[in-house]
């Protein structure tokens, strides 16, 4: 697999710059992006394989940002994870609603966003093979 791409979507500058740290372990590419425009905008150039998102953000919320990636066949297959203040049972009905693969509580545990990441780049890993194996079955069945 390739080295994976990781983009950090916050506009807090030290919570991206914690989250970078605590993603050092992986071998991975990191971007930033500081709201929700910006986050849609580095999607399409960064082409990440998973989103941390934060859900407090200007221009659009996460809630919207993850809305829009999933319902866009382009998009749909990233993988995000909402890492968020926001607690409440509602809060993780509107993230699951809205499409989100997984959910974290600020202030987040190292190793409980580091397991969910590698747990989460694994499955996008797997999921890129199976899609990769489907097309080759495609091609060899129309060259028959």
């Amino acid at each position: 697999m390739a080295t994976p791409k990781i983009l950090i979507a916050d506009d807090n500058a030290q919570n991206r710059e914690l989250l970078e740290a605590l993603l050092a372990k992986f071998d991975c590419d990191t971007e930033f992006s500081v709201d929700g425009q910006d986050t849609l905008d580095k999607v399409q150039a960064f082409q990440p394989d998973l989103i941390l998102l934060d859900v407090m953000m200007p221009k659009l919320n996460g809630f919207e940002v993850c809305r829009k990636l999933k319902s866009d066949r382009a998009t749909s297959k990233i993988m995000i994870l909402m890492v968020t203040a926001l607690s409440e049972l509602g809060d993780i009905e509107r993230a699951v609603e809205a499409g989100t693969d997984d959910f974290l509580s600020k202030p987040v545990n190292s190793l409980e966003l580091q397991k969910r990441v590698q747990n989460m780049l694994k499955l996008k890993g797997t999921e890129d093979e199976l899609e990769r194996l489907r097309a080759y079955i495609r091609e060899m069945e129309e060259t028959r």
